[in-house]
């Protein structure tokens, strides 16, 4: 028997700017509608999200801005477009959840990672508030402080 090949687990493509960028209150889980070139290129890591964003029209959701770069294998019978809208799969409760909060509250829906669930390609998408620039300054100060303390942690542990 031929032995199965395991689909690769983790993480594909994170955005680190939404994190710098804004302040995250709640995280939902996505499935993504995808096209047979685009899971090839994500399994060989080619995706990028750093300016993508979700648009929220008619009910649906839509992830704008992700690029999948083609793989140079791919068919040459189809186009393939690296930016295409690629339509999120929420169910009916989240997406209203996210509907009242965009609308209402003012939030912004963002794009956080790309990522493997079992066989299965996952976005996680997030509310988000803006920061303004003095928040990101204060969260970098922390950012030091705290890697500064970890490493104090360090040393003093050889020392000894």
């Amino acid at each position: 028997m031929a032995k199965q090949k395991k689909h690769p687990q983790g993480t594909i493509a994170l955005n680190k700017k939404a994190l710098h960028d804004y302040f995250i209150e709640s995280k939902f889980e996505a499935g993504l509608v995808l096209s047979g070139w685009e899971v090839k290129s994500l399994r060989a890591g080619k995706a990028q999200l750093v300016d993508s964003y979700i648009l929220l029209k008619d009910d649906e959701a839509w992830l704008m801005g992700c690029h999948i770069t083609p793989l140079k294998t791919a068919s040459t019978h189809v186009i393939a477009d690296p930016t295409r809208t690629r339509k999120l799969l929420l169910n009916k409760r989240e997406l209203d959840k996210l509907f009242g909060a965009v609308q209402q509250k003012g939030y912004t829906c963002v794009a956080l990672s790309l990522y493997w669930k079992a066989h299965l390609i996952k976005c996680e998408i997030a509310l988000a508030k803006g920061k303004k620039d003095f928040d990101k300054r204060h969260t970098m100060k922390e950012r030091d402080a705290n890697r500064e303390v970890q490493r104090a942690m360090r040393t003093k542990g050889k020392g000894e």
